[in-house]
């Protein structure tokens, strides 16, 4: 096992030096000390030698030492946070970023434990007088420059990127791990499962419906490669924009022309604006419905036409990697097939049984224009 000085005097004695994408989700503990082995998951092995620290190989293709399952850990950005809490291990974290504190208000987070405004600007001196046994961080922040800042403290950085559809169960395996939670990680990942499993038996005979899904500001929309394009196409439509590859992102996005949309005429349009979990006051749901079916041509969208535009909170149909958002999207696309199926069930019970919330309705989140 690694011996660490206290983190206050490597603090003072580094602070004058120091302060002045591959394969995801495979976790190696090392040995428990009585010759066996665990299993995280079907394609993950756990071996040990007797000391008590954990191996895991995270989002970034790197090999990360821990002394042992975090109990105190700093995580950066809302869906990791969501993920740490649906997996039990919420209680854990000391740390989080101002997004999720803001994202999240269900956990209560204070001042006192806010280390950045983002996945960028990170106060590495606030994260180092936390104490935390391990720094969790998604590929598209500061992970670099977090490892490099972090080592003199010998405080571990684990890329996890809990935002990604396609990594998903990886993800929520090595989080697993790294809390000590194997059970909670496969409830989640069952709740995830048992979505997209409903889904697919549904929607496995229907004809694709052709969608148009808008982010946050007028216009912006998912290409392929995003996880947008992925739930679109897992429900059962067609992207509008699908042709349109411009870089490969997977969380590609553009601006698209106005006058392109009324051209590829969708049959369903969904607007997600920012994710919250404080219910969305109704005038934000009625200016939107009026800005939406005001947009010149938009008259003549069959989307608009036929009453199938809806206005969404990305805390409900981005969460649990966007699959609640599919299985939302699949009864929007295919009301016959999901004719007995209410999403807001889901919505439920990822609210309450996942992440401990006061849970006001599905109407709080997401609501059909007209």
């Amino acid at each position: 096992m690694r011996h660490r000085l206290p983190r206050a005097y490597a603090f003072a004695a580094a602070t004058a030096v120091v302060l002045g994408v591959a394969g995801c989700g495979t976790v190696t503990p090392e040995d428990t000390g009585d010759g066996g082995s665990d299993t995280a998951s079907s394609d993950t092995a756990a071996t040990g030698d007797g000391d008590g620290t954990l191996t895991v190989v995270d989002d970034a293709g790197r090999t990360v030492e821990l002394d042992g399952p975090a109990e105190r850990a700093v995580v950066l950005n809302s869906y990791g946070n969501e993920f740490a809490q649906a997996i039990g291990a919420g209680d854990r974290v000391v740390g989080y970023d101002r997004v999720s504190a803001s994202r999240l208000p269900y956990l209560g987070i204070g001042d006192d434990e806010i280390v950045s405004e983002n996945l960028q600007e990170i106060n590495y001196e606030s994260v180092v007088a936390l104490d935390p046994d391990v720094f969790i961080i998604p590929r598209n922040g500061a992970w670099q420059e977090a490892a490099k800042q972090l080592e003199s403290f010998d405080i571990p950085v684990v890329v996890a990127t809990a935002w990604d559809f396609d990594v998903f169960h990886e993800t929520v395996d090595l989080l697993g791990e790294v809390f000590a939670e194997p059970e909670g990680a496969a409830q989640v990942s069952g709740f995830y499962d048992e979505i997209f499993d409903l889904i697919s038996e549904r929607v496995a005979d229907t004809e694709p419906v052709r969608v148009y899904w808008e982010t946050e500001e007028p216009y912006l929309t998912g290409l392929p490669g995003s996880g947008f394009d992925q739930i679109i196409v897992a429900a059962g439509g067609e992207n509008v924009f699908g042709d349109l590859d411009i870089s490969g992102d997977q969380q590609a996005e553009t601006t698209v022309d106005p006058a392109a949309i009324l051209e590829r005429d969708p049959e369903v349009v969904v607007h997600e604006f920012g994710p919250s979990a404080e219910p969305t006051g109704q005038d934000r749901f009625d200016t939107l419905a009026d800005e939406l079916t005001g947009r010149a041509g938009w008259n003549g969208v069959s989307a608009v036409a036929d009453d199938r535009v809806y206005v969404s909170n990305g805390w409900a149909t981005s969460g649990l990697s966007k699959a609640l958002g599919a299985l939302y999207l699949a009864t929007w696309l295919h009301p016959e097939e999901f004719s007995d199926v209410d999403p807001g069930d889901y919505l439920t019970r990822w609210a309450e049984d996942f992440q401990g919330a006061d849970f006001p309705g599905s109407d709080a989140y997401i609501q059909k224009v007209g």
